[in-house]
């Protein structure tokens, strides 16, 4: 019953993409395709579905980059101050990302940056960052040191032990946090409203514009595609997960 309730209104969307009226009406009043090839001819759209899965790629990278050495520091670096680090670094959790993209629309605009996409990169890489350190400091939790131990006693360097030995007991930990990163960088709406220019338009923005201009079942079709397109990620990375575990195994 719960996964119903969750899932309805996806459905509903989806079915509605198919409708072949001009109007969006619950049933659809028939089955056509051809939204689909006007959406997917619509160079607007094309592009900032082509810039949003590019913009959540980088994100993703870069936060990885700097999400796990942050998560390995706050739970084996014996920082003085460790809880109050790991407070900020999980802050833009706790804000709401309306006000966190405003912000740094000040902070960019103080410093004269006027790079839509290195704007927009740094901004989605603070919304999701914290995903990553939050998702590798649990696996790192979970970590058994006495392999850590085994591996040093018997001669690993530390770059060795953290490839060999620890690496293949975080990474789903990592993978998590990077499906997180990627979903939560690609559906970003309210940083990307602020951040975004002309030339350098992600897709929710682009898809918040349709529906100010016409409600026709073109925006369910390009919901329809955008959850499709998550949808295989999500299924990519979990397959990828599970490769790893089996050859860690």
């Amino acid at each position: 019953a719960m996964m119903v309730f969750i899932l309805a209104p996806i459905l509903l969307i989806i079915a509605i993409s198919f409708s072949d009226g001009y109007f969006v009406s619950f049933p659809p009043s028939g089955f056509t395709l051809d939204w689909y090839s006007k959406v997917l001819g619509n160079c607007e759209f094309t592009d900032a579905l082509l810039f949003s899965t590019l913009l959540s790629l980088g994100t993703t990278l870069l936060s990885l980059l700097l999400g796990i050495p942050a998560a390995f520091a706050l739970v084996r670096g014996n920082l003085p101050f460790a809880d109050l680090c790991k407070g900020l670094l999980l802050s833009p959790l706790i804000f709401p990302v309306l006000i966190t993209g405003l912000a740094l629309l000040q902070l960019f605009s103080g410093y004269g940056w006027s790079n839509a996409k290195l704007n927009l990169l740094l901004a989605h890489t603070v919304v999701t960052s914290p995903y990553v350190v939050r998702t590798v400091i649990t696996s790192l939790e979970l970590v058994n040191p006495s392999l850590e131990e085994a591996a040093r006693t018997l001669g690993a360097s530390r770059w060795a032990t953290f490839r060999q030995v620890i690496m293949p007991q975080i990474v789903p930990g990592v993978m998590s946090g990077a499906i997180f990163c990627f979903m939560v960088s690609f559906d970003n709406y309210p940083v990307s409203m602020w951040l975004a220019d002309s030339e350098n338009t992600p897709v929710p923005v682009v898809l918040y514009r349709q529906i100010g201009t016409v409600f026709d079942p073109s925006v369910a079709t390009m919901s329809t595609v955008i959850i499709l397109l998550a949808t295989v990620v999500v299924i990519v990375l979990e397959k990828l997960v599970g490769l790893r575990r089996a050859m860690a195994a």
